[in-house]
Order: structure tokens, then C-alpha cells, then sequence
């Protein structure tokens, strides 16, 4: 029994983790598992990947919950792209850096020296993995609770997150009678294994925005909605 406790005992760093998503496990041996990556799992070290799948689905159903309830008007049309802005890999991986999870992600040498720490893919599974452990820890209500506090703020103004910058910016310039906008490539930083990519967007009235991201896509959207917001007042 000594050494069952001994194993499932958190580190300080986790501990100070479980704080900053505010529960406290009861199990701690599922925390520890939902923070670690297959890359660092073993026969006697489990890793995240079946916490993952559990997780996606729990977010999902209180996600679902959250916004059936907020907007008792709302068509399915509606709520569907809210809904995948709300659950989708990169606010997942967002929310976990709010909380600085890199920093107490098990990772294997591999993916440790590729920066597995600041990729969206892991942060994001690790979070959903984290969300299932405290479902599993502390029941529906306690990981209800822990979820529409994190993700307050993202609800809130879920309309605004859900609208498609790009296809929204394109529709402006239809409008005007222009041709849709350029997406122009301005720079690719950092290591070839995490790239920073600096996009511009542009429209044929010279008016232009520029945005970084992690990828190509994630780029352009944000160089879109920093246009979009341009145009739309005018400046």
C-alpha cells in the first residue's frame, strides 16, 4: 500500500497545476496519466489516449448543454458552428496554455526535443484528457463546473469566434464588386519542427492586416479577421 501511495503521489508542479484548473483529485493517479503523452507511456506508465477520447466527448456534451441553454432561439444551423468553435483542437490547446499544461506534460525525448511542449495537436488531447480525468475523479457536476468556468469567457463571445473570418471577408468583397482577397505568405520563422507563419491579407482597395500563427491557416484566418474589422468600421 505504501508503494501505491508513493507512485500516485503528485509532484509539486502538478500539484500547483490541479490548483490553477481548480480541482482536486481524489485519484491522483489520473491526472498523472491524463498528463502523459504515448511518447512517455509504458506497460507500467499508461498514457492519455483513452482519458482523450472520454474527454472530447464530455466537452462536448457541456459545451452542448451551455449554448442549448444560453440561446433558447437558435436553429441547429445556429449552434453547429459555436459549437465547433467552442470544442475544436486549438481552443483546447488554448485554454491548456492559459494554464501553462505544457509545463507538466510527460513527453517522451522525442517529442520533447521536436517542441511537443507548444504544439496544438498534444496540448489540445492533453486537456481533453485532463477534463475526462476530473470527470472520472469527481462526477459530471465537478467537470461541468471546472469547464464553463474555463471556457467563460470563449462562450460569451462564441458568435464572434464562430463566424469564418475568410469566407465573411470574401463576402465584403463580393459585395463591393471586388474580387476576393489575397493571402500572401510575408515570413516563416522558427524551427523547422515548430514554425511561425506571418500572413497578409489583402484587399484591392490597398487596405491590408498581418498575423502569425502555428500554421498556414490559423494565420490567414486571424490576418482575415483583423481586416474584416478594418473594413467593417472603416478605418
Amino acid at each position: 500500500m505504501v508503494r501505491r501511495a508513493e507512485a500516485t503521489k503528485l509532484s509539486a508542479e502538478m500539484k500547483a497545476f490541479a490548483a490553477r484548473l481548480g480541482h482536486e483529485f481524489q485519484r491522483p493517479e489520473l491526472l498523472i496519466r491524463a498528463l502523459t503523452h504515448a511518447s512517455a507511456g509504458s506497460i507500467t506508465r499508461p498514457h492519455n489516449q483513452r482519458l482523450e477520447f472520454l474527454g472530447d466527448r464530455v466537452l462536448g456534451l457541456v459545451i452542448s448543454e451551455a449554448l442549448f441553454s444560453a440561446d433558447k432561439k437558435a436553429t441547429e444551423g445556429q449552434l453547429a458552428p459555436r459549437y465547433n468553435a467552442l470544442v475544436r483542437k486549438e481552443t483546447c490547446a488554448d485554454i491548456a496554455r492559459q494554464m501553462d499544461l505544457g509545463a507538466v506534460l510527460r513527453l517522451g525525448r522525442s517529442e520533447m526535443l521536436s517542441g511537443g511542449r507548444r504544439k496544438n495537436a498534444l496540448l489540445g488531447d492533453a486537456m481533453e484528457a485532463v477534463l475526462a480525468a476530473v470527470y472520472l475523479d469527481g462526477g459530471l457536476d465537478a467537470v461541468r463546473s471546472l469547464i464553463l468556468h474555463h471556457w467563460k469567457q470563449r462562450i460569451d463571445g462564441v458568435e464572434q469566434d464562430a463566424r469564418d473570418a475568410k469566407t465573411a471577408l470574401q463576402e465584403w468583397a463580393q459585395a463591393q464588386g471586388n474580387p476576393p482577397p489575397d493571402y500572401v505568405e510575408i515570413e516563416r520563422s522558427g524551427p523547422p519542427h515548430a514554425p511561425v507563419f506571418t500572413i497578409e491579407a489583402r484587399v484591392t482597395d490597398g487596405r491590408s492586416a498581418r498575423a502569425s500563427a502555428g500554421s498556414k491557416r490559423m494565420a490567414e484566418q486571424a490576418a482575415a479577421k483583423a481586416l474584416l474589422a478594418r473594413v467593417e468600421t472603416g478605418s
